[in-house]
């Protein structure tokens, strides 16, 4: 019996999330909403899309929590325990400027070494403005609304602030590639 992408990520997604971070739980759920409207722009690729938004913070989960950066312990748990599709791993590995942040934990190398950045901006993009337009409670927001409330959720001075203000002008670009192309498509 074939399981679709779609389906077997909600599955471990909310195996994840939903009883020990129900929050995180309705943010993925709100990102892969927001990623099933860009699936025009995606073409083929729209359940890679949706797959990698649902499972964009499943690395938040407590008992995956290894290095403590949920990009890097989600893409490794993703390729380790379940063998997941390579281009997936990598969407969640480096979802929203993963590498900034990265960076700043010292972390980088080993994240580009065995994650490498995909070379489809279109879905690297698509990612980027899922999660970048949708609230902590799953709900539709501005990119201006979410990057200010991760500034105050996190202080402007810390580690995740210091990623946010270095990774603003490209999300906020990001942002708008992908609102232009979807105006773009045919209504």
């Amino acid at each position: 019996m074939h399981v679709s992408m779609v389906k077997w990520a909600y599955a471990v997604a909310e195996a994840e999330l939903s009883e020990s971070l129900p929050r995180r739980w309705a943010h993925s759920q709100g990102v892969a909403q927001r990623a099933a409207e860009l699936t025009a722009i995606v073409g083929c690729d729209g359940e890679l899309l949706i797959s990698a938004a649902v499972l964009h913070d499943v690395g938040h989960a407590p008992r995956l929590a290894a290095t403590g950066f949920h990009p890097l312990d989600g893409a490794r748990f993703l390729r380790d325990i379940h063998a997941a599709d390579q281009r997936l791993v990598r969407l969640v590995a480096n979802h929203s400027l993963a590498l900034l942040e990265a960076e700043e934990r010292g972390l980088r190398g080993a994240l580009e070494a065995e994650f490498p950045l995909l070379e489809d901006r279109r879905l690297v993009d698509a990612l980027i403005y899922c999660d970048m337009t949708t609230a902590p409670s799953g709900e539709n927001t501005s990119v201006v609304a979410r990057l200010a409330e991760i500034a105050v959720r996190y202080g402007t001075d810390s580690l995740v602030g210091r990623f946010i203000r270095r990774a603003s002008p490209e999300i906020l670009a990001t942002v708008e590639r992908v609102e232009a192309a979807l105006a773009a498509q045919p209504r």
